[in-house]
């Protein structure tokens, strides 16, 4: 196997008093979909963070395509080009056409001109099904859309890695499919991607591999098939069973003897 394209060692992460992350160690391959999934302040989002230093890490390293992150003497800007990132909101210019959105950081960080900046930000509009847009404001799009023009507005920066922190969260259910269909694209095109989601659905029939994550810590590592259909841990089966997702139907039964189907 090459080097991974994440490697994060003994990560540490405090808010005060409150250690959010207690030793992490992870390693993501070139062109591996690996999903983190958890409950709500297991340290999934901060983990994310950790990786292209929104979140400076209290102690331990992190490196992205064999650069260290976490380097003091690290070209963090550098580092960031060519890491994608697409949060729960979808952070647009109001005041912006949606190409305008996808054409104002290339121009501004990249430095591109006017016309090329202009024609990647059609090429990753097509990529994500919204040509139709282009000359759109992003009030006249449903949540969906804009979440899908925030994944081409990282994709035009030509990112080597993509992070989703919860891509899918902020929208209508009706709205989720075609923001995971687009995902699903990029991990069939060999996109490096770490996404936290609670879409157990896309982590299991896109995923190589799942990550469950509670306490600040990981729980369960592994394929799918091991970490959603057939959880060693406990905590993990009890986890995946409160989920209503109808992906979990089979998991519930499966545990439904260890965890006897109370309430705790």
């Amino acid at each position: 196997m090459s080097r991974p394209e994440i490697e994060i060692r003994e990560l540490y992460k405090s808010f005060g008093d409150n250690e959010v992350l207690r030793g992490i160690d992870l390693e993501i391959g070139q062109g591996e979909v690996s999903c983190v999934i958890g409950p709500s302040g297991s340290g999934k989002s901060t983990l994310l963070r950790c990786v292209n230093l929104l979140e400076e890490p209290t102690k331990g390293q992190v490196f992205v395509g064999g650069t260290e992150v976490t380097d003091p003497d690290v070209d963090i800007d550098a580092v960031r080009r060519r890491i994608g990132m697409v949060f729960q909101q979808f952070n647009l210019f109001p005041h912006l056409t949606v190409t305008e959105n996808l054409a104002l950081p290339q121009r501004r960080v990249l430095g591109r001109g006017k016309a090329e900046a202009a024609r990647v930000a059609a090429e990753n509009l097509e990529r994500v099904g919204l040509s139709e847009k282009a000359t759109a404001y992003p009030s006249s799009l449903s949540g969906g859309q804009q979440q899908r023009v925030a994944i081409a507005r990282a994709l035009a920066m030509g990112p080597e890695v993509m992070l989703f922190d919860e891509p899918t969260s902020a929208l209508d259910p009706e709205l989720v499919g075609d923001v995971l269909a687009v995902m699903r694209m990029l991990a069939n095109e060999g996109m490096t991607m770490m996404v936290v989601t609670h879409e157990m659905t896309f982590a299991r029939e896109v995923a190589d591999r799942v990550v469950f994550m509670d306490g600040g810590v990981i729980v369960e590592d592994g394929t799918p098939d091991q970490v959603i259909a057939h959880p060693r841990h406990e905590r993990t089966r009890h986890f995946l069973s409160r989920l209503l997702d109808p992906a979990m139907a089979n998991v519930e039964e499966e545990t439904s003897d260890q965890v006897g189907g109370k309430s705790e």
